[in-house]
């Protein structure tokens, strides 16, 4: 029998149904709520509460501290996949054989030539722009290099914008580093993995030939794919509604790349470099700003610990506190910042406090430390989330449009001026 939910509004009751989720998720079904109750909405700030859509690429459940891809563990994939194979997955829905993930690279290497008139654009920016801003002009620009929309009923035309934007992102990403950074602009190598290539086309100088290091590539590699998508979060969310709209894939991207710039979301690794640098500032006293962070009269906040949706532990900080680990040994970086910010990590958990609270370092805690020990600047971290972050973008975007799922449309409660007559200028 189904199972019905009942809501009672000025004495009259209202049944709608109840959906669940192949992992037991249980939501009420008020898509036809509005319509029922003569035009009654809920109300869901922050839709902290509100299902917008139903997906089969990810699952997460903060309270367990679980995150999987199409099924399969993320501790597992971080383990055994690289990072093309996990792509592959959240945007296909099946890990790729051999024979497919040969291809898919094939195929993204064919496609990594940038126009030229691309440069013209890039030229356009002074060295100081932020390079988010930079690469969400150059994603959305790439709108007129590819005019033609995408046929989305088309597998064909569907896997080759696919392949376009894999191949194409991570060379406007390095692109928008070297314009920073004053570098010449580089094409990669095609006989690299795309993580290899990826830091070729950043790091290499041009007096100079680029050697790889391992152990940079494993953890940069492990660090994309615990990025590359996290359910319905402020950016995945922003780039369904804006495809729903029918946009296109390119545009609907860039429009993500804007959410994900926003400080309260991918800017947060960002947060946890500048806290560091401002307590090395003031003598570098961790203690200081342990006892800071528990005193709820202090306005200090303690930035890369506990998580809004991990209630228990970020299973992702897990897996990449290995990596940054091994990565600051095999660097031997000699950096007060990063002896700051593992001495919290080891006061953190030792301490009571935190440990009761289940505050642990996340994933941003260690992202941070990885890209500052790689030698990235705090401006790129978001960009270098934003790469690991496209192909579940891709995957939910191509979701969306193959479900064809209606135009997003949130209501609202009006709290404006009731109607009032207009006065004439003379008269205010």
């Amino acid at each position: 029998m189904p199972r019905i939910a009942t809501l009672e509004i000025d004495g009259k009751k209202y049944e709608f149904p109840i959906t669940e989720g192949t992992e037991n998720e249980v939501a009420v079904d008020i898509s036809s709520f509005r319509s029922n109750t003569g035009g009654v909405i809920t109300y869901d700030p922050g839709y902290k509460n509100t299902g917008a859509c139903e997906s089969a690429i990810t699952f997460l459940d903060g309270e367990k501290g679980i995150l999987r891809y199409r099924g399969y563990a993320i501790e597992e994939l971080a383990e055994k996949a690289d990072f093309l194979e996990v792509a592959y997955l959240l945007i296909f829905g099946e890990l790729p054989s051999r024979e497919q993930l040969e291809k898919f690279h094939k195929d993204i290497r064919e496609q990594s030539i940038v126009a030229e008139d691309m440069k013209k654009i890039l030229d356009g920016f002074p060295s100081s722009a932020h390079p988010m801003g930079v690469l969400s002009s150059l994603t959305n620009a790439l709108i007129a290099f590819n005019p033609s929309s995408v046929n989305v009923d088309s597998e064909e035309d569907m896997y080759r914008a696919i392949v376009k934007i894999m191949a194409k992102f991570p060379v406007l990403t390095a692109w928008a580093y070297r314009k920073r950074a004053g570098l010449p602009l580089d094409y990669g190598d095609d006989s690299l993995g795309y993580v290899e290539n990826f830091l070729k086309m950043m790091f290499k100088k041009p007096h100079g030939e680029y050697a790889q290091n391992k152990i940079v590539v494993d953890a940069l590699d492990k660090l994309l794919i615990l990025h590359a998508d996290h359910e319905q979060n402020c950016s995945t969310s922003t780039v369904r509604i804006v495809g729903s709209s029918h946009a296109g894939l390119f545009a609907s991207l860039s429009a993500g790349i804007n959410a994900l710039w926003g400080p309260l979301h991918g800017g947060a690794n960002q947060a946890v470099i500048e806290m560091l640098e401002a307590i090395k500032a003031d003598d570098g006293d961790t203690k200081k700003y342990m006892a800071k962070a528990k005193d709820k009269e202090d306005p200090f906040r303690l930035m890369g610990f506990g998580h809004r949706v991990y209630k228990n532990f970020d299973p992702r900080a897990k897996i990449i506190k290995k990596a940054a680990d091994s990565l600051l040994d095999d660097l031997g970086v000699e950096d007060t910042v990063l002896d700051i910010a593992k001495g919290l990590e080891k006061e953190a958990l030792e301490d009571k406090y935190f440990v009761d609270r289940k505050l642990y370092p996340n994933v941003d805690f260690y992202s941070g430390i990885i890209y500052r020990a790689m030698g990235i600047p705090v401006e790129m971290f978001t960009p270098m989330f934003a790469l690991g972050r496209l192909p579940g973008w891709i995957a939910q975007w191509r979701e969306m449009r193959l479900r064809k799922e209606p135009i997003g449309r949130p209501r609202q409660i009006y709290i404006g001026e009731t109607l009032r007559a207009f006065k004439d200028i003379d008269y205010r």
